[in-house]
């Protein structure tokens, strides 16, 4: 298939198929006669697979530390290992974050307490 045709089919643009090329992403497509590129369903797979690694939220260059895992081995165990090393390490990152923004809400709400109050204190005497 051409490359239009396997945007399609995966749901991106022939734009992204390039720029996944050029991370090394996607392999090298065929070229043949006028030099249009051709592509297999493995590209269509991989295609599919770096959408649902980014859903989970890994970045490309994560998804290429571990794509090809997930196409050399059967099983699948050394890619789907690697991918857990990745969201415990995403989800220690969220959590350090979300006490930091529990800390700041906390800060936010003294800060709105104290400038009523003094609000509050300045409509009193006057």
């Amino acid at each position: 298939m051409r490359i239009g045709e396997l945007a399609e089919k995966a749901g991106v643009t022939p734009r992204t198929i390039r720029y996944y090329e050029n991370l090394g992403l996607l392999g090298p497509s065929e070229r043949e006669g006028k030099g249009f590129r051709y592509y297999t369903e493995v590209e269509l797979a991989r295609l599919r697979k770096i959408d649902a690694l980014k859903s989970l939220g890994l970045t490309l260059e994560e998804i290429g530390s571990i794509l090809d895992l997930f196409f050399e081995e059967p099983t699948v165990l050394q890619g789907k290992q690697k991918l857990m090393e990745m969201l415990v390490a995403h989800l220690k990152e969220t959590d350090v974050k979300l006490e930091a923004l529990a800390q700041f809400r906390s800060e936010l709400q003294a800060n709105i307490a104290k400038i009523q109050n003094w609000i509050d204190e300045q409509t009193k005497s006057q």
